[in-house]
């Protein structure tokens, strides 16, 4: 596949650093600006800091790019021009017609595997929606994870889906989500979700081993491991809920469907906690980003064995 790097992802790439994936949905579509830019960049330095290199991933006119500039950044966060939101299936049509936009999960995730970058850092991921059953809405993230061989940072599946259901369809597709310092599955604005784990990993090191022993030494797809957001912005379960519920019943009856839900949801549980939602979004990103970090360092040091 041919990349566009940024100068320090082709430098990081040529000396050997530790890279970390971030996807750019959130900077095009998922938060307003100038927070998107904001959280873009902090999350960056906070994977500078661990020791490893950011390696945003985007569409720019038709070019997959590899790291971002700081233009091109800015450009995807002041959205002045129609942006595509990419995930897996889309990608074809953005390089074909020379569109520009931000990659979801999925897309991240492959990009990621094809120029050979381990670890990824993202919010939450999609799964399965509420009221599956009726109008068959699941993300295309979980075949993704299943697939490619990408170590996933999160903070759990958004509040927004059916968490449940969400965790049956990981166990269907053989994804091993891992509770880093939890035995519970977080619920993305919220340190808990009442859903219990089967694996933990206390830190990056064991982390680390996970996903080498699944990508290297068994050739399996990838590894989803669950930061819990931190204590000080996290939201009580119960008034997410509260929230969500009343969200949805307003997007349904305003009609908005498919893509559209999750901005939709996001800017109406800002808005519903008045602004305390957002302060969350913007400290787990960055929480993400920080463990990322020491997973990639961690990673690279048990491949060089």
């Amino acid at each position: 596949m041919d990349f566009r790097y940024s100068d320090e992802v082709r430098r990081a790439k040529d000396s050997g650093q530790p890279l970390v994936a971030l996807e750019t949905s959130v900077v095009a579509q998922g938060l307003p600006y100038p927070d998107n830019l904001a959280a873009a960049r902090a999350c960056e330095e906070a994977i500078r800091r661990a020791g490893a290199v950011p390696a945003p991933i985007a569409l720019v006119d038709g070019e997959v790019w590899i790291g971002l500039e700081d233009a091109a950044l800015r450009r995807l966060a002041e959205g002045k021009e129609k942006l595509l939101k990419v995930g897996s299936r889309d990608l074809a049509v953005a390089v074909a017609t020379r569109a520009s936009g931000g990659t979801t999960v999925s897309a991240t995730c492959e990009l990621a595997a094809a120029a050979g970058i381990r670890v990824f850092s993202t919010g939450g991921i999609g799964g399965v929606h509420r009221g599956a059953s009726e109008h068959w809405d699941i993300s295309q993230d979980i075949a993704a994870l299943s697939r490619y061989p990408v170590a996933v940072v999160c903070a759990g599946a958004k509040s927004v889906l059916d968490l449940p259901k969400t965790m049956e369809l990981l166990e269907t597709a053989g994804v091993p989500v891992i509770g880093v310092g939890t035995n519970e599955l977080p619920s993305f604005y919220s340190r808990e979700s009442g859903l219990s784990l089967e694996h933990r990993a206390d830190d990056a090191e064991t982390a680390a081993r996970i996903a080498h022993a699944r990508f290297e030494m068994l050739g399996q797809g990838g590894v989803l491991y669950t930061v819990p957001p931190p204590v000080e912005a996290a939201l009580p379960r119960n008034d997410v809920e509260l929230h969500i519920a009343s969200a949805l019943a307003d997007a349904d009856r305003q009609g908005v469907r498919g893509k559209a839900v999750t901005p939709f949801l996001l800017g109406e549980m800002a808005r519903r906690t008045g602004g305390k939602s957002l302060k969350t979004n913007l400290a787990l990103l960055e929480n993400n980003a920080r463990f990322a970090g020491a997973l990639a360092v961690a990673y690279a040091r048990i491949a060089k064995r």
